[in-house]
């Protein structure tokens, strides 16, 4: 097996959780895809890594995050991939809000103003998250070059209707969780 049939495996191990929960979109579902079960585990993480530099090789980045938290384990998995491969790739952390002390940065690392940057997310059913990344990278001054997921609960409408191109690893067909 590859890494993308391993990552999946341990998606469907570890990550899918069945019973009645209400997701970050307001939305109510019969199962959760919990992917911080994945993306913050010793051997899975870096796969999410090495899948996700694979699925958005063709796109020229050199910097990768998203909104915290879903984000923040994605970014830095492929930060890592990409230091095993002599790949330069600088991480970064949006908040949701800017703080009130310090710097007042909303946007935690490398300074992202005028970088091609790729928005990622672990997943996402509505793109609301990821696309508040987007805007809040976009008044930084960086270029957004597109957004990439883990699994797609539904959200790449809503990204490419924003004008960005958008690609999940797996959908939910791929996890076996729909039809």
């Amino acid at each position: 097996m590859g890494d993308h049939d391993d990552l999946r495996k341990f998606i469907n191990d570890l990550a899918v959780v069945h019973g009645r929960v209400v997701l970050s979109s307001g939305q109510e579902a019969d199962w959760y895809v919990d992917l911080r079960r994945v993306t913050l585990h010793h051997r899975a993480a870096p796969l999410v890594g090495r899948v996700l530099l694979d699925l958005t090789s063709d796109w020229e980045y050199d910097a990768v995050g998203g909104l915290t938290l879903g984000a923040d384990p994605v970014a830095l998995a492929m930060l890592h991939a990409a230091s095993t491969i002599d790949r330069s790739l600088d991480a970064f952390v949006v908040r949701k809000a800017g703080k009130a002390h310090g710097l007042q940065r909303r946007i935690e690392g490398p300074d992202v103003a005028g970088r091609r940057v790729l928005a990622v997310e672990d997943t996402s059913t509505t793109g609301g998250s990821v696309l508040t990344a987007v805007e809040a990278l976009r008044e930084a001054g960086a270029e957004v070059v597109g957004v990439a997921v883990i699994v797609d609960r539904g959200a790449g409408d809503a990204v490419r209707a924003a004008g960005l191109p958008y690609r999940a690893a797996y959908t939910l067909a791929d996890l076996g969780l729909v039809a």
